[in-house]
């Protein structure tokens, strides 16, 4: 294993090739903790962005469709439709189709224009439609607010 090291390289926020280097300790924990928060919120934010899609095409947003689209068995949406109306995102009554609150809409929204802007980024790279779109789904979640200004900084300049 490479020796971890500082290098001229380091402040400038490049290694040397063949030079593992490590950041603060403090900067590294930040990173992984931001993951976590990530991954914890990345599922109900895909669950109330699908919602709120079904809704706004004409649609019910009915459990089993919800589990269609997710590509998971039903009795896994209805776990996590409880957990959602616990954190006030959904109402539902039995049999019928699953609503979003205002605490919902808005995080479906946030999650979706997150979603449109790293997928037009990704657009702009030269990544194909189906791979951007696939991909964004992932990077939503996880890009910071100072990186999505920068990619919309980006998209602004064209490109």
């Amino acid at each position: 294993m490479a020796e971890s090291r500082k290098s001229p390289e380091w402040e400038e926020g490049g290694a040397a090739p063949g030079e593992t280097l490590l950041p603060d300790a403090e900067l590294h924990a930040e990173g992984f903790r931001r993951s976590r928060e990530a991954q914890r919120s990345a599922l109900a934010e895909d669950y109330v962005e699908l919602i709120a899609d079904l809704i706004e095409s004409g649609q019910e947003a009915r459990q089993v469709d919800i589990a269609a689209r997710l590509g998971v068995a039903q009795p896994t949406v209805a776990r996590m439709l409880d957990r959602l109306a616990a954190e006030g995102l959904v109402t539902r009554k039995p049999y019928r189709a699953v609503f979003l609150t205002e605490a919902g809409r808005r995080i479906a929204e946030e999650s979706r224009e997150r979603h449109q802007t790293v997928e037009a980024f990704l657009r702009s790279l030269g990544v194909s439609a189906d791979t951007a779109r696939i991909d964004a789904e992932g990077i939503e979640h996880h890009v910071s607010a100072e990186t999505l200004d920068a990619f919309r900084r980006a998209l602004a300049r064209g490109g």
